[in-house]
């Protein structure tokens, strides 16, 4: 059975099958809160639907290779509860005339009983995974399979009407040569009735093969950060990749670099569908998320209090509580802290508050760390940890935060990366917000109690550090006044020690 650690009192385990169009997939989830953690994955591309659109049954190998998965995923989960294990499937399995026949195969080799999700329960749950992974997601998000897209607009409390075309790459023909003029005019004529319904100036991109064609921009940007999840793409960029991919032979797609071999089939398509949706929707924004159904499955099984707290502040504290250091400290820092930085210029606007109260929960991120590499260590974990929630210029503003909490060092690690993502303005709130911790630390040998002994305040021009009556001499000692110091000068403040 696989471990189901408890550093938290609301962590579990859960496993999803995803039996999809193109791919069967095991994904097992660490569940700290809100916080979701992929702990193993493993798919197989079975090509289920790959005969759909000239036979109306299942591919004859794909079902056995997505048996011969799904057994073997259920010898993974040898031991898991019932209630621990979703089984799904979509829409291939949904349109197929052998469908059922599959599911009782399923179920007879394996007892699992795999839920089919109707067109409408996809687009559903596509939305509710970006939800997800991005609380404050907005505009369409379109969920491509093997099969067919799935279209909902978020409406701010989560996904709103939908729609199921008919428009994944085996319904356009895949795997043979892609017609491009062809296949352009099927894609506008599915999307051109629900074109004004979909309009949106945001579109979250689901599914594996757009994920790779963002992977793929991100080699021809020379992107720094390869990190997919919230990965942002202009218009004119979203178009370029897309219409680079779909006009390339299937040799010349090999040739490339960052492309996945096993999607070179499907990707021409996935890009012809991608060009159509930026263009008849009006998109302006394309924003990679790596969260889907599988995703939103779990989102929805969580009781209310759970699913409205913050993954990206959750994450962090779960990161650190991983470790065996308590989370106290994390909270006690952020109430220390904010009447002070509140009244500093916004640098993230509303998500400000947020981004502090990950900060904070970040701070002993290095505690078990070697202390002479800390701060490298802490900004790389940051840097690139699965953590939903943020944006990649959130991202690095967190990472070197992490850093400047171990270190006075004026420049982190991958320094050019970080400058392409983060202005210099929010790379001098990140040292500032880094050296308040450090002090908030320092000062309170770590124990969350005596912070409440003391406050610290921006007043005009000076950083004003105050001690309860009675104990100055124990928390402004020289170690302190050393760390107040360096944060009223990266800050730009006169200090007021009191």
């Amino acid at each position: 059975m696989w471990p189901r650690g408890d550093s938290r009192p609301d962590s579990r385990q859960a496993a999803v099958i995803d039996v999809g169009s193109n791919s069967v997939r095991l994904v097992i989830y660490r569940l700290d809160g809100r916080a979701i953690w992929t702990v193993y994955n493993e798919k197989a591309l079975a090509g289920l639907g790959r005969d759909l659109p000239s036979t109306g049954r299942l591919s004859p190998e794909g079902v056995e290779t997505a048996l011969a998965a799904i057994r073997r995923f259920r010898t993974l989960l040898d031991g898991w509860r019932a209630e621990e294990v979703t089984a799904a499937a979509t829409a291939a399995v949904r349109e197929a005339a052998d469908g059922p026949a599959f599911l009782k195969r399923v179920r007879e080799e394996t007892g699992l009983t795999v839920r089919v999700l109707s067109g409408e329960e996809e687009a559903r749950y596509a939305a509710l995974g970006v939800i997800a992974g991005q609380p404050d997601a907005e505009g369409v998000v379109g969920d491509l399979g093997g099969s067919s897209l799935e279209l909902a607009r978020l409406n701010g409390a989560g996904p709103d009407e939908s729609a199921t075309l008919p428009l994944g790459p085996f319904a356009l023909g895949a795997p043979r040569q892609l017609d491009h003029e062809r296949t352009r005019r099927i894609v506008d004529d599915a999307l051109g009735p629900h074109a004004n319904r979909f309009a949106t100036r945001h579109f979250h991109a689901v599914g594996g093969a757009w994920r790779n064609l963002a992977l793929f921009h991100m080699e021809l940007a020379d992107y720094p950060l390869h990190v997919a999840h919230q990965y942002e793409m202009s218009r004119a960029d979203a178009q370029g990749v897309a219409r680079l991919v779909a006009r390339q032979s299937r040799a010349s797609l090999e040739r490339m670099q960052g492309l996945s071999k096993k999607r070179i089939e499907t990707l021409p398509y996935a890009a012809v569908v991608l060009d159509a949706l930026v263009e008849k929707l009006g998109v302006e924004r394309v924003i990679i998320s790596a969260f889907g159904v599988r995703e939103g499955l779990l989102l929805e099984a969580m009781d209310p209090e759970t699913r409205n707290r913050d993954p990206l502040i959750e994450g962090c504290e779960a990161l650190t509580a991983a470790r065996g250091i308590s989370s106290e400290l994390g909270g006690a820092l952020e109430a220390w802290l904010t009447p002070a930085m509140e009244n500093l210029p916004p640098q993230f606007g509303p998500r400000d508050p947020i981004l502090l109260a990950a900060a904070c929960r970040l701070a002993d991120l290095g505690a078990r760390l070697h202390p002479d590499h800390r701060a490298d260590l802490a900004f790389e974990q940051v840097l690139r940890a699965p953590i939903a929630g943020m944006n990649h210029p959130e991202r690095a503003f967190l990472a070197s935060v992490a850093f400047a909490r171990h270190t006075s060092a004026a420049t982190t690690p991958e320094a050019a990366a970080i400058a392409r993502v983060l202005s210099a303005e929010r790379r001098q709130r990140a040292r500032a917000l880094g050296a308040a911790l450090r002090l908030g630390c320092d000062l309170s040998g770590r124990n969350p109690r005596l912070l409440e002994r003391s406050s610290l305040a921006v007043k005009g021009d000076r950083l004003a550090l105050t001690a309860a009556r009675g104990w100055e001499d124990m928390l402004l000692g020289e170690q302190t006044a050393k760390r107040a110091q360096t944060l009223a000068t990266t800050l730009k403040l006169k200090l007021e020690l009191g």
